[in-house]
């Protein structure tokens, strides 16, 4: 049994070099919890993902992801979904050979038929059986990012983390996505972390936003995270909002 808090993080600070990525980072994550993480470029979103995963060092604070530190905490527990616009198209592999990747922990040079069938049955759970003996190289974008959801939830895991896992893909295959994820979420006790620019969507899928510029400038239910005020501080200039063009000038053009 978990604790009540997937992740908790107190006085999280992070130097990349000469560089303060994050500052001060206090956070608490309630388990179950569908959770985006928004903000400027550089605010320090993938690096939070990272220190999570036990990818990155923090200089100080510290990081508990299930009440463990994170170098401590099983693989299975964990998943993660990266950028597309960051992975090799051209690799010669399968559909099903990348899925099953996540089920072995290593690339499986050969698939066992437990892992095969693992990974058609994560295929099918996110509407993609039909990809399994595709290889990546003919994939669009969209068709490559559900299969990458099914790599991340080949062994049904705890925490689901997603660095701007619509990057890269359609309209179409965006709303495709978040269907999945709304459909996992709602049916298992998982709690779901996304990095993501799209402010809109995340107030209308997720519980809860986090909104970063190095430091936390709000965190707690999505839209109120989210409110104009907030944006200002994080995005670093006056926020506004776009009247009706009848109503702001008159009806005039």
């Amino acid at each position: 049994m978990y604790n009540m808090h997937a992740i908790v993080t107190t006085g999280l600070t992070v130097n990349l070099g000469i560089h303060r990525a994050l500052e001060g980072v206090d956070l608490r994550v309630e388990t179950g919890s569908f959770v985006v993480i928004t903000g400027p470029n550089g605010a320090g979103k993938s690096t939070l993902l990272r220190v999570i995963l036990g990818l990155v060092h923090f200089s100080t604070g510290s990081v508990q992801v299930f009440g463990k530190p994170p170098a401590q905490v099983s693989r299975d527990a964990l998943a993660y979904v990266p950028q597309i616009k960051t992975l090799d198209r051209s690799f010669p592999a399968l559909s099903c050979e990348l899925v099953a990747s996540g089920f072995c922990h290593r690339w499986p040079w050969r698939v066992s038929h437990q892992a095969h069938s693992a990974a058609v049955e994560a295929l099918e759970l996110v509407g993609g059986v039909h990809l399994a003996h595709r290889p990546l190289s003919e994939l669009s974008g969209g068709e490559l990012q559900r299969v990458y959801l099914a790599r991340a939830l080949v062994r049904e895991p705890s925490l689901i983390l997603l660095d701007e896992p619509a990057t890269g893909i359609d309209m179409a295959g965006e709303s495709d996505m978040y269907r999945i994820l709304d459909d996992y979420h709602r049916h298992r006790t998982v709690t779901i972390l996304m990095v993501t620019h799209d402010a809109l969507a995340a107030q209308y899928h997720a519980s809860h936003a986090l909104l970063l510029n190095r430091r936390v400038i709000s965190y707690g239910p999505a839209r109120e995270a989210l409110a104009a005020e907030q944006l200002g501080q994080a995005f670093g200039h006056g926020m506004h909002t776009h009247l009706n063009c009848d109503c702001e000038r008159g009806g005039d053009v």
